[in-house]
């Protein structure tokens, strides 16, 4: 079970770094797309942080 769980981890700090690198490389960002953005790294940390707390127990 742990190896699931670390697997899906660096899948989810993938897609955040992913997020994270389209921000900062983009300089014409509409509002909406940071909302879209911020949201989207929200719902991975959220994921991340149930999955550590998993990991843990």
């Amino acid at each position: 079970m742990t190896d699931s769980i670390e697997i899906t981890i660096a899948y989810y700090t993938k897609k955040g770094q992913d997020i994270l690198g389209t921000v900062n490389n983009r300089t014409n960002l509409t509002a909406d797309e940071i909302i879209h953005f911020g949201e989207e790294m929200a719902i991975i940390e959220y994921k991340l942080t149930a999955l550590e707390v998993a990991k843990e127990n």
